[in-house]
């Protein structure tokens, strides 16, 4: 595939490069990253996905971008409301994946001495690893409200309080969900596994704030110099999946039945106004809806251990919410093409929204500097909190990295990276670690991702987001 450098950080693939592009697209990166862009089928994924219709501007592939199902991991693109698709594989398995960062009054100094206590109390609250679960006395009925009604639900009963919801994308619901849409199988799956983190590369971090990179912006975000703040890396679970999973069988006959033929059978679609489409956004927007409310339920258990821990209310710790958002999701918004505005469908897998100041869909408070845009690191590197830009308006329809992308597969790790190796890595740094099982460790090692600072600074070089706070881990709990 050609690939042609732009400047330091963009990188293009023309349409005229193969045989039925119908768009070009664009990759941000560096002269490092981009070797190992080059080396998957990250390039070959995002140029089949320019064969689709009525696609609204370039196909992108942020920095952390590595192959996924179907559609690149790291991918972004749009098409038009009116006339174009929505594809199952373009949003990917755990629908709604995303981040939540919890801020606190507390600093090193106040958590550091119980890091152990607190550790021990968060990985017994929170569950975690594959097939987790949480019995909080939910039934199928609830399930329903759950998925209809978002987080201002799960609030009602006794989950947080409503100042949260203004916090998270979509104010926790995003509006439409019909679990009449939802097969029992996800229906059976999702129950039990509200308020756990699930395994892979899902975490619940104790983080430090290392180092304030935009003194302005992050006073406006209530950060500051060696604040703990609590990072939630989660998503829709076993429900989302199984949505996906149906909706890309169900599309398989659907595609057989127009006539439609694929450069990758796992790019499968369906058009606006069909049966297959509407009801694939009304079963994936119950399980957005479903991990928001997972986030909010673990949100309300991370309190909870703080509390236990150092004695006091949560609330009397500052424990606010910054920001909660998806990194996995496709979403009707209005953005600017060739000079118009147009109504598009957004697809991001793997990439987060990063929307510029001014945008009405924003909380009050960050309408006048632009969204929080979370960033993980790698286990036991750093994570970022960047701020959304005008750049990120005009290039990528408000959208920038979702966190380190991967350059190892898991197979490979655990062939070559023994566990003690990152415990010892965890160990020097003063990193308290809680695992269930030593082969994540080394699935998840941090030298199986790319490096997140190489990350951060090809989206802030390329005027897609701007840092705002790097942050270091003070413990791990993972699956």
């Amino acid at each position: 595939m050609d690939l042609e450098s732009l400047d330091e950080n963009r990188f293009l693939i023309r349409k005229d490069a193969s045989k039925g592009m119908n768009t070009d697209v664009i990759v941000y990166s560096d002269g490092k990253m981009i070797e190992k862009i080059k080396s998957d089928r990250t390039l070959q994924q995002a140029a089949n996905a320019t064969t689709l219709p009525a696609l609204a501007g370039s196909i992108l592939v942020m920095p952390d971008g590595h192959e996924g199902y179907g559609f690149p991991i790291g991918g972004v693109m749009a098409s038009y409301a009116e006339s174009g698709f929505v594809s199952p594989g373009a949003v990917g398995f755990d629908i709604n994946c995303g981040i939540r960062l919890i801020k606190t009054n507390l600093v090193t100094q106040d958590v550091r001495p119980k890091i152990n206590e607190l550790s021990d109390r968060l990985f017994k609250n929170v569950p975690s690893g594959v097939g987790s679960r949480l019995n909080i006395g939910l039934k199928p009925a609830d399930l329903s409200r759950v998925a209809e009604e978002g987080v201002e639900y799960i609030v009602d009963k006794g989950f947080g309080v409503p100042a949260d919801t203004g916090f998270i994308e979509e104010a926790g619901c995003m509006e439409g969900a019909d679990l009449s849409k939802v097969s029992s199988q996800a229906r059976s799956r999702g129950l039990n596994e509200l308020g756990t983190l699930g395994a892979g590369n899902h975490f619940l971090e104790v983080q430090r704030v290392e180092k304030i990179l935009d003194g302005s912006i992050a006073a406006r975000f209530g950060l500051s110099d060696d604040q703990v703040v609590i990072m939630v890396h989660t998503g829709s679970r076993g429900f989302g999946h199984q949505i996906c999973s149906d909706y890309l069988k169900i599309l398989v006959e659907y595609q057989r039945r127009q006539g439609i033929t694929l450069a990758d059978p796992e790019l499968s679609y369906a058009y606006v106004g069909t049966k297959e489409a509407t009801d694939y956004l009304l079963a994936m927007k119950s399980a957005v809806n479903y991990a928001f409310v997972n986030r909010q339920i673990i949100t309300s258990s991370i309190r909870r251990s703080f509390e236990e821990t150092f004695g006091r209310s949560w609330d009397a710790m500052g424990m606010e919410i910054l920001y909660d958002l998806s990194h996995n999701i496709v979403k009707l918004e209005e953005h600017k093409v060739d000079g118009k505005l147009e109504k598009l469908l957004v697809h991001r897998k793997g990439a987060t929204r990063a929307f510029s100041k001014g945008r009405p869909e924003l909380p009050r408070s960050y309408r006048e500097t632009g969204q929080p845009v979370l960033i993980p690191g790698s286990m036991g590197t750093a994570s970022y909190v960047l701020c959304g830009t005008e750049g990120a308006m005009k290039e990528t329809f408000g959208s920038a990295c979702h966190g380190a992308g991967r350059v190892m597969s898991r197979h490979e790790a655990i062939r070559t990276i023994p566990a003690s190796k990152t415990f010892a890595s965890m160990q020097s740094k003063g990193i308290a670690i809680r695992i269930r099982t030593r082969k994540l460790v080394s699935e998840e090692a941090e030298w199986t991702y790319k490096d997140i600072d190489d990350v951060v600074s090809v989206v802030q070089n390329a005027g897609i987001a701007k840092a705002v706070s790097r942050n270091v881990p003070l413990a791990v709990i993972k699956g």
